[in-house]
């Protein structure tokens, strides 16, 4: 399929244990599965666990020798020199060079980022085409996004929330592009409650006000614990002991719901033409 440049998808979000690893890495193997050509970035040096998923993968197919896809993986790490500025400068350097030698040989780049605020993160969400947001199903949860006023309905933006606004604005700014921002909820309850329903009216007041989407995501599954282990998904064929230990009805579900949200996601099948690295190059000027 002819393409020029790659569609990016950044998984973000500051708020630890939401799955963005886990969401980031599926969506590469669906897409893989597809017979896209995918990357992957890595921009969190504390907690790697986009990389991690990744190396699991690579050992476990190279054990019980499988031929499964495996996308071009990049870790990128925070410089730690004595001057900030110098430090940006390196840091962007890198996942420029990243970004370029991969973008016009993929039809995805997929960027996991870290739960806080750092300059690669900044950097990854300027040249998002879509960025998608996990956020678990609990009000808590939802102070990451905004703070909601129950009274008089105010919506109090978060530092995140106002990361990914400039964000917006100055890519739309830079080059006319548009970043479709998705907020995912999961770890969505299987039972219905009035907790669960808050979390839906306020989760769709919040993306009412800011501009963006909801989608459903994935549920709470003991299914991604096993996986992550051995860097499967619920889209690799399990066999043996594997497959006995898991459930399959689990799995199964586990499966539609990722489909069910890539096509939320609305992602391009054709036709896509952005440049990301000479966005890049834009965006250090």
């Amino acid at each position: 399929m002819a393409r020029s440049g790659a569609h990016v998808i950044v998984v973000g979000n500051e708020k630890g244990g939401s799955g963005k690893s886990t969401t980031a890495f599926h969506l590469a193997i669906y897409l893989m599965y597809q017979g896209y050509r995918v990357a992957t970035i890595d921009v969190d040096s504390r907690q790697q666990t986009f990389t991690h998923y990744v190396r699991n993968r690579r050992a476990w197919a190279q054990e019980r020798q499988l031929a499964i896809p495996n996308p071009k993986h990049f870790h990128l790490p925070s410089a730690w020199g004595d001057s900030v500025k110098d430090n940006a400068k390196a840091e962007f350097d890198v996942f420029r060079r990243a970004v370029g030698e991969v973008e016009n040989n993929v039809d995805f780049l997929v960027i996991d980022t870290p739960g806080f605020d750092t300059n690669l993160s900044r950097v990854a969400h300027l040249l998002a085409d879509t960025l998608v947001t996990p956020v678990n199903d609990s009000l808590i949860d939802l102070n990451v996004l905004a703070r909601v006023d129950a009274m008089g309905g105010r919506i109090e933006p978060s530092h995140y929330s106002r990361l990914v606004q400039r964000a917006r604005s100055e890519r739309l700014s830079m080059d006319g592009k548009t970043i479709d921002w998705v907020l995912v909820r999961n770890r969505i309850s299987m039972l219905a409650s009035r907790n669960a329903k808050q979390v839906q009216a306020t989760l769709e007041q919040i993306a009412t006000g800011f501009g963006c989407r909801v989608a459903d995501g994935i549920a709470e599954r003991v299914v991604f614990r096993a996986l992550f282990s051995i860097g499967m998904t619920v889209f690799d064929p399990l066999e043996g002991e594997l497959a006995a230990g898991l459930s399959s009805v689990s799995h199964l579900a586990a499966r539609n719901e990722y489909r069910d949200l890539v096509a939320a996601l609305n992602l391009p099948i054709a036709g896509h033409s952005d440049q990301v690295a000479e966005t890049a190059m834009r965006l250090s000027a």
